[in-house]
């Protein structure tokens, strides 16, 4: 099996490299990622100017690829011919904190797994919902065997066509979460906050600020089944047409 691992949050993030290391066990492994953080750009295809590309080391001394585009960039590059293996999946992360609900539209971690699912491959986002505030370093060694055990059980036993599998884990050790379920997108609860300052010049800027999102807990969605310690395996379609709007919105003109 050839792996393409990739992230939102830059070459050098643990999270990556975590992964990484984990999914050398099943197979050979590329790991090509942005060279900055990319956290909520959503889905980005840089068109409008060129891509550079260079190799680096991660900090075990393996061998990487990294570009100034954004997380699909990446994956784009890769299966149009930069990697020239064929890829067999992506799995993008470990992302810090989870990407539930709305998140998913934001983050470039889900957004680079889309671009693989896009392209006909098999897509699967990781992320790790460690709490609001934590200062020390983050030990993701319990999220990438579980990306492990999710990207072993998907080559065996497949994902349908224009599925993204994005995968949260609650911040427990393995032997601390109560298991897997596959769940439903649920509802993520925004709290931003517009920030308005004024710089030397005397000229407005603003920032987006707020307090951290929260969630609905409700039984069977990605943040219920975090709230209640299990891994939750959320299957997202890219078909977005609203079926059910289609019969309501009977116009004519």
């Amino acid at each position: 099996m050839h792996i393409l691992v990739t992230n939102d949050d830059g070459v050098q993030a643990p999270g990556l490299l975590a992964l990484a290391q984990e999914m050398r066990k099943l197979g050979r492994v590329t790991v090509f990622a942005p060279d900055k953080n990319w956290s909520a750009s959503g889905h980005v295809k840089t068109m409008d100017r060129p891509l550079r590309v260079r190799e680096t080391t991660l900090a075990d001394g393996t061998a990487a690829f990294t570009s100034d585009g954004a997380p699909s960039d990446c994956v784009a590059l890769s299966l149009l011919g930069l990697v020239e293996e064929p890829l067999d999946v992506v799995v993008s992360g470990i992302n810090p904190n989870a990407n539930v609900g709305h998140d998913v539209t934001y983050s470039g971690t889900v957004t680079a797994a889309m671009e693989a699912v896009i392209a006909g491959v098999m897509g699967i986002a990781v992320s790790l919902d460690s709490p609001e505030g934590h200062k020390a370093p983050l030990d993701y060694s319990c999220a990438a065997s579980v990306a492990r055990r999710v990207v072993e059980k998907a080559a065996a036993d497949g994902v349908p066509q224009g599925v993204v599998l994005n995968v949260n884990v609650p911040f427990l050790t393995e032997g601390e979460f109560k298991g897997y379920m596959i769940t439903r997108q649920g509802l993520r609860v925004y709290r931003d906050a517009l920030d308005q300052r004024i710089d030397p010049r005397g000229r407005p800027y603003y920032w987006i600020g707020g307090e951290a999102p929260t969630g609905v807990d409700e039984p069977g969605t990605d943040f219920g089944a975090l709230r209640a310690g299990y891994v939750s395996i959320t299957p997202l379609q890219l078909d977005l047409t609203s079926y059910k709007a289609m019969d309501v919105l009977k116009w004519k003109f």
